[in-house]
């Protein structure tokens, strides 16, 4: 059990990893609107906030909710984490690239646009850990 501390190593059970998490990067929709769509989701079982991001109206939410599966599977694939004792421990929406175009108005004058672009991280803890 012991040994040298080398690879294939004995780890005791406090080691073990209990999350996983899945990034979106470069998605097209401001980090503004993201975070309200993760503000209702933070801390909530997996199947809640699956069921609450399927009934928002906002377009982001089913933006999350595809990184919010993708890190379900990725805690169930890479970590033999139960699915139903997973719950949403971290959320983040940062500002990823932002894409200036202009739009030209009246008298020579040009007005910039902004478009906004995101990086959303959601990280899933297994209960009880």
């Amino acid at each position: 059990m012991g040994g040298t501390g080398g690879a294939g190593a004995w780890a005791p059970e406090e080691d073990l990893v209990r999350e996983a998490r899945a990034v979106a990067r470069f998605v097209r929709v401001q980090p503004r609107k993201v975070r309200i769509v993760l503000d209702a989701i933070r801390g909530k079982p997996v199947g809640e906030a699956l069921a609450v991001l399927r009934f928002l109206p906002n377009r982001a939410a089913t933006l999350v909710s595809d990184v919010l599966r993708s890190a379900v599977a990725n805690a169930t694939h890479n970590y033999d984490l139960d699915p139903n004792l997973l719950f949403v421990s971290g959320v983040t929406a940062d500002q990823g690239p932002v894409a200036k175009r202009v739009h030209p108005r009246a008298r020579g004058q040009a007005f910039a646009i902004l478009h906004r672009t995101s990086h959303i991280t959601v990280v899933v803890r297994q209960a009880g850990s």
